[in-house]
C-alpha cells in the first residue's frame, strides 16, 4: 500500500533534516522536502501531500501564502506552520489562513509531534499556544465593546443596515452610533475599510 506524502518546506537544511527524523520516528510518511515557496508548490501540485509542514518565511515569500493557496484546494491537508517569533500578528495571520496548527522552532520535538497528530486529525481545527490570549489583546489593542464586536462580526455579510439593526433588536439610528463609533476606533472611515483592518488584525 502506497505510504501518504508529508512535505517538509523550509530553506535551512539541518531544520528541514531534524523535522524529516522526527516525522520518520513517529509517523508512516513519505516525507520530501522544499526550499522555497516556488518549489514548494511545485512539490504540491506533483505530491498532492497529506501533511505539510511549513517555515512561515521563506526566500522567495511566505509560508502562509502557501498556506492559503492550499487550503483554498483542499480541506483535508494538515498544515503546520513553523516559526522563530512571538509576533501575534503572524499566529492570528496562520489562522486565518487556514492552517491546522502553529508553533515555535524553539518547541521540544514532543510538542511538534503533538501539534502534528492535531492537524491530522482535525486539518480544519486551529492549535497553538496563546492563542485565546493572542485574539484577547488584539481585540484590546482596539479598545471595543462586546456591542462593536458583535457588530463588527456581521459587517461581512450582506445584510443591510436595517436588517443589521433589526438582528440586534436595535434601531438603525442606534446601529449607525455604534458604527460611527466602531470606525473612529479602527481609524477607518466605512465599512469595507472596517471589514479589511478587522480581517488584518486578526478580528474577523
Amino acid at each position: 500500500m502506497k505510504k501518504s506524502v508529508a512535505l517538509v518546506i523550509d530553506d535551512h537544511s539541518v531544520v528541514r533534516g531534524g523535522i524529516k527524523s522526527a516525522l520518520a520516528q513517529h509517523f508512516e510518511y513519505e516525507i520530501h522536502e522544499a526550499q522555497t515557496k516556488a518549489e514548494a508548490m511545485a512539490q504540491i501540485a506533483r505530491l498532492n501531500p497529506a501533511l505539510i509542514v511549513v517555515d512561515i518565511n521563506l526566500p522567495d515569500g511566505t509560508g502562509l501564502e502557501i498556506v492559503d493557496w492550499v487550503r483554498k484546494l483542499s480541506e483535508t491537508v494538515a498544515i503546520v506552520v513553523l516559526t522563530f517569533s512571538d509576533d501575534d500578528l503572524f499566529l492570528m495571520s496562520a489562522l486565518k489562513s487556514g492552517a491546522s496548527a502553529f508553533i515555535k522552532k524553539s518547541a521540544p520535538v514532543h510538542e511538534l509531534i503533538a501539534a502534528i497528530k492535531v492537524a491530522i486529525a482535525a486539518p480544519l481545527s486551529f492549535s497553538a499556544e496563546g492563542v485565546a490570549q493572542a485574539i484577547s489583546r488584539r481585540q484590546e489593542s482596539f479598545r471595543l465593546s462586546s456591542r462593536e464586536l458583535q457588530i463588527l462580526s456581521q459587517l461581512a455579510t450582506d445584510l443591510s443596515l436595517r436588517e443589521l439593526a433589526q438582528s440586534f433588536f436595535i434601531s438603525e439610528s442606534t446601529l449607525k452610533t455604534h458604527l460611527t463609533n466602531l470606525y473612529r476606533k479602527l481609524g477607518v472611515k466605512n465599512r469595507l475599510q472596517a471589514i479589511n483592518v478587522a480581517k488584518k488584525s486578526g478580528l474577523l
